[in-house]
């Protein structure tokens, strides 16, 4: 939680919650004297709102969606659930569960504290922000601007299309909304829902809230410039979307089971009926213990990582998981993959050291014979600094739609910008038969500090 929002000025309440693994921000906002209050953009694993809530003496009435998200699943069923809190949405959006359909300029009261709601169309039709004023007629404290406006970018408008718009469409309803609200007053704290990291835009600040008179100094996509330049330099240089996005997007469409994040999870007893079932067994330790000795065919994923979006990018939603991990982070492990809607988690195996992983220094991958071949998985934005010569690029979110053009019987040798998502990459095709499969130790930061060549991208 920031405890910066938590003070607020007089009776208004307001908390974030900021997932670094996400890069996701969810908010809590209340009124002091009333009691009353609203979570707005809940992640799934909801225990954190309602405990800070009845700490300060607050009751969950509102949960409002600023859109359909698409990186996480969110926790609007769950709250509902333990708080027959109403959920709000824009009244465009389409959804299988009841709803309270959100006008533009409706007022929620939650006594001297007000919530306007604004229809800010663009990153998704349904896309709302919402402005909190600590008097119904008093100037804006802060606004909740969703995926509609970041900290230094706006959403993005090209990553799903939805209720028949395409993304030039999104995009030019998106240039009009993000103006609209540069007439909120500079002084008006800006709370977005995502930060650095995430897949929503490609120029995220890491500051995590901001102001609007910042934002208009500052933002390339809120410079003065047509409709026309808006959506392409929006559109242009946005990261690959995990795989999961669509999935995500999908169920948070839906009436689904609720997560029940403090359940235990079972141990596998029989992990030999586990494999020949199709179970997929992950791996959530560091790169370095997982090289150091692991089961064979397992896929590491660590939990000191980007984990979920990791795992959302080389996994299937369907995929049955048996987590590789001590006791104690089974828990953690289950409900950070239930946050994308991962949920058939069958149990957990005790680590065991039957087979190593080989990991390159970068003289050692350069002195290496020149049959072999390189995998670059690092997003396109971070090849701009150079490749390693003759290397393939495949961002990681890519790899597993593009392993037919890899010939599992060469050395191959895969690397990253530090060596987390290479650890990934390398399991994932040892996984799927590729017999000789190292990583780059330090990735291409300490193939590039070593003074070793470099390719232009």
């Amino acid at each position: 939680m920031n405890p910066d929002g938590a003070g607020g000025p007089g009776e208004l309440f307001l908390a974030q919650y900021y997932l670094d693994c996400l890069s996701q921000a969810s908010y809590l906002i209340g009124d002091r004297t009333t009691g009353r209050a609203a979570v707005v953009d809940p992640r799934r694993d909801v225990a954190v709102y309602l405990a800070d809530a009845r700490e300060h003496g607050l009751r969950v009435e509102w949960v409002i969606e600023t859109h359909v998200h698409a990186d996480f699943l969110s926790g609007h069923l769950e709250l509902a659930e333990a708080t027959g809190a109403r959920i709000g949405y824009g009244s465009a959006a389409e959804v299988d569960f009841p709803i309270e359909r959100l006008a533009h300029g409706q007022r929620l009261s939650l006594g001297s504290v007000d919530l306007e709601i604004l229809h800010t169309p663009g990153h998704t039709p349904e896309s709302i922000c919402v402005v909190v004023r600590e008097q119904a007629n008093g100037a804006p404290y802060g606004v909740l601007t969703g995926d509609t406006l970041f900290l230094g970018d706006v959403g993005r408008p090209d990553l799903l299309g939805a209720n028949g718009w395409t993304a030039d469409e999104l995009g030019r309803a998106l240039y009009r909304s993000t103006r609209s609200l540069l007439d909120l007053p500079d002084a008006t704290r800006v709370f977005p829902a995502h930060g650095a990291g995430s897949s929503c835009g490609k120029n995220l600040s890491t500051a995590t809230t901001g102001t609007i008179g910042e934002q208009r100094a500052t933002n390339y996509a809120l410079a003065p410039m047509t409709e026309d330049e808006f959506v392409r330099v929006v559109c242009e240089g946005q990261p690959t979307a995990p795989r999961y996005f669509a999935y995500a997007s999908t169920r948070n469409r839906e009436s689904r089971p609720t997560l029940r994040e403090d359940d235990p999870v079972p141990e596998v007893r029989d992990l030999d009926r586990a494999r020949a079932d199709g179970v997929v067994l992950l791996d959530t330790r560091d790169p370095e213990d997982f090289a150091a000795g692991h089961l064979p065919g397992s896929i590491n994923v660590g939990l000191g990582g980007r984990y979920a979006e990791i795992v959302g990018a080389v996994l299937k939603p369907d995929d049955r998981i048996a987590l590789v991990c001590r006791p104690d982070s089974a828990a953690e492990a289950r409900n950070r993959l239930a946050r994308i809607g991962f949920d058939h988690v069958v149990g957990t195996v005790a680590p065991r050291p039957e087979v190593t992983a080989t990991r390159l220094m970068p003289a050692d991958l350069h002195r290496a014979p020149r049959a072999r071949q390189v995998v670059d998985v690092r997003a396109a934005s971070e090849t701009r600094l150079g490749v390693i010569p003759g290397a393939r690029r495949m961002p990681l979110p890519t790899l597993v739609s593009y392993l037919g053009e890899l010939d599992p019987e060469v050395p191959t040798v895969v690397y990253c910008a530090g060596g987390y998502r290479s650890s990934v990459a390398a399991s994932l095709l040892r996984a799927r038969g590729f017999a000789d499969v190292a990583d780059l130790v330090g990735g291409f930061a300490a193939w590039a500090a070593a003074g070793l060549p470099v390719e232009a991208a």
